[in-house]
């Protein structure tokens, strides 16, 4: 019975490990999530701040995990191009090295005891009204949690091992005869451990458990390390399962990143643990693939049973102890470090594989990132307002291709083909809001230099046509939320009804045509054909009401599919406006007369 409390009290220990680092990362994403977000989406200019970013956010949240879905997230609304992603996962690697040495640090001193007065601290500070206050006392009591929980799983191991030492010393000697199979075992036991666990630190925590108590070499416990690398990819592969194509290649390319750095780290492995050892003994470590520690705690309960030469015995174990987990740290920030400064080099080959790997869908391309503005303002406002035009015209042929998924959705009878378009007429909104959003941010940005009259003016049409392009990807999810609601009641358009909306959507196609047309004119003055457009539209939705009330008094359709219908007609006239609009900006005309 006690042997069963014992180990229920060691996964209960894990759990408050887990639960801790859980609330460590939340607390500290809360208090600067906006500030990591923007820094991650405007440092990625070049190769070295792409890593550089993913090493400082990952060391700031203590979860590369939580890096690398913010990545996938931000590739999937198109702020992050697949290279760009690349480069900050490769950072997010080496910022979650940390977390190890902070493990070890809490297996070689004993850190609870400052983390329960801590933990009140954070109380009071979680009790504040103040939101920021509260984010860093849910930070404090993550980090007192984290170490409690840590220091009761060395308590509790210890004691499952002081009662079981005999069994488990022959179980896992017997493991460890297998020369490289034991390697690929432990290796394969920590990708397991990660997956289910769905935390590298907690799988590195019980790694270092494992060679602290001496149930496993310090071989066996890189060869863990490593499996914990391809484990940890499992959570953005997961986070990129219902995201788009390249959102599931940055995941992928997570993967392959990994697997190649073990694959190349198992071909070297001995001289890696020979460099190891070398730096180890150079900081004044013992070695750790000489260290006996097993032979270290027995001499050390020798000692205290016979009361003679315990301090000498108590600081050769806690020195055996410490050059196995600093060198379990060590290898995992070498491995790191090495493998993203070999293979930076080879991005855009890692890109091509996850490209050739994950296809995109069929009749679906995906135009979903910022094209031109790849960073910061360029060196001059004209440069840069000249990157800015290019990414609104591409912006508005993202709108254009919206508009055809309104169509297709208006023209949808199967309920389950109409909600796959709603899902893509939703996506297109936040799709269209980020990157208004993005292209604001830069125009900001150019802003702040000093400019001509002629690029502030510029610069506030941009404004203007931004968010009437915004305002476009709205209507699209108007249209779908209306849409919805029609299928709820069961009500149909019928093919009459069908043709009228066509005829309307043909005016408006053409009026999406116009707009980009008139953004790609750089010498533009005449919007006639714009205001033919809006004009053309104007008179369908005059002609179209009038036949409509007819059609109620004659009983044609019913009621509500009337009602309907006159909520998509007057959503598709809106967007009418919307692109009228854009085109006045472009030639500096900001109102019109309907």
């Amino acid at each position: 019975m006690t042997t069963i409390l014992q180990v229920l009290s060691l996964f209960g220990a894990l759990a408050m490990f887990l639960y801790g680092m859980t609330l460590m990362s939340e607390g500290l994403q809360k208090s600067a999530g906006d500030r990591l977000r923007s820094f991650m989406a405007s440092m990625t200019s070049n190769a070295f701040k792409r890593v550089l970013t993913g090493t400082v956010v990952t060391a700031l949240v203590q979860s590369s995990s939580a890096t690398t879905i913010m990545v996938v997230s931000f590739v999937n609304a198109g702020l992050l191009t697949l290279g760009n992603a690349i480069g900050v996962i490769m950072g997010a690697n080496i910022g979650t090295t940390l977390t190890a040495w902070i493990t070890s640090l809490g297996f070689s001193v004993n850190i609870a005891l400052f983390a329960v007065p801590l933990m009140a601290f954070g109380f009071l500070m979680n009790s504040s009204k103040k939101q920021t206050m509260k984010n860093m006392g849910q930070f404090l009591i993550g980090f007192s949690i984290m170490y409690v929980g840590l220091t009761f799983m060395k308590d509790y191991s210890n004691a499952i091992l002081g009662t079981y030492e005999t069994q488990m010393m022959s179980f896992f000697g017997n493991i460890n005869d297998f020369g490289f199979g034991s390697v690929l075992l432990f290796l394969f036991a920590g990708a397991i451990l990660t997956i289910v666990l769905q935390a590298s630190s907690a799988t590195m925590a019980i790694t270092m458990l494992l060679a602290a108590t001496g149930l496993i070499d310090f071989k066996l416990a890189v060869a863990m390390v490593l499996g914990e690398n391809i484990g940890t990819t499992i959570t953005a592969n997961i986070a990129a399962a219902v995201a788009n194509t390249s959102a599931k290649r940055a995941a992928r390319a997570h993967t392959i990143f990994n697997i190649i750095g073990v694959i190349w780290v198992l071909c070297l492995l001995n001289p890696i643990i020979r460099l190891i050892c070398i730096i180890m003994s150079s900081l004044g470590f013992a070695d750790p693939m000489t260290v006996d520690m097993v032979g270290a705690n027995n001499a050390l309960t020798a000692a205290q049973a016979a009361g003679v030469g315990v301090e000498a015995a108590q600081e050769a174990f806690q020195a055996s102890k410490n050059a196995m987990l600093y060198g379990i740290a060590m290898l995992h920030t070498l491995f790191n470090i090495t493998n993203t400064l070999i293979l930076i080099w080879f991005v855009p080959l890692i890109e091509k594989a996850v490209i050739w790997l994950v296809k995109e869908p069929a009749g679906e391309t995906e135009v979903f990132r910022l094209k031109y503005i790849s960073g910061g303002p360029l060196s001059t406002a004209e440069l840069s307002i000249s990157e800015a035009e290019q990414e609104i015209i591409h912006f508005a042929e993202i709108c254009r291709n919206g508009f055809g998924y309104m169509r297709q959705a208006i023209n949808e009878q199967n309920p389950e083909k109409f909600d796959e378009l709603n899902k893509k007429l939703v996506k297109y909104e936040e799709i269209t809001d980020r990157i208004e959003y993005e292209i604001a941010q830069y125009l900001n940005e150019v802003s702040k230099n000093e400019i001509s009259e002629e690029v502030s003016n510029k610069i506030k049409a941009m404004y203007k046509i931004i968010g009437e392009m915004e305002s476009l990807g709205d209507s699209g999810e108007s249209i779908g939320r209306i849409l919805k609601r029609k299928n709820i009641h069961k009500e149909v358009f019928d093919k009459n009804v069908l043709d009228r909306l066509n005829k309307m959507m043909d005016i408006v196609q053409v009026a999406y045509d116009v707009m980009v047309e008139n953004l790609k004119n750089p010498e533009l003055k005449d919007i006639s054909n714009a205001q033919n457009c809006e004009y053309n539209i104007n008179e369908c939705r005059n002609n179209l009401r009038e036949e409509h009330i007819l059609n109620i008094e004659h009983n044609t359709y019913s009621y509500l599919t009337g009602v309907y219908y006159m909520d998509v007609l007057s959503e598709l006239e809106k967007l009418g406006d919307f692109m009228i609009n854009i085109s006045q900006a472009i030639v500096g005309k900001y109102e019109y007369e309907k």
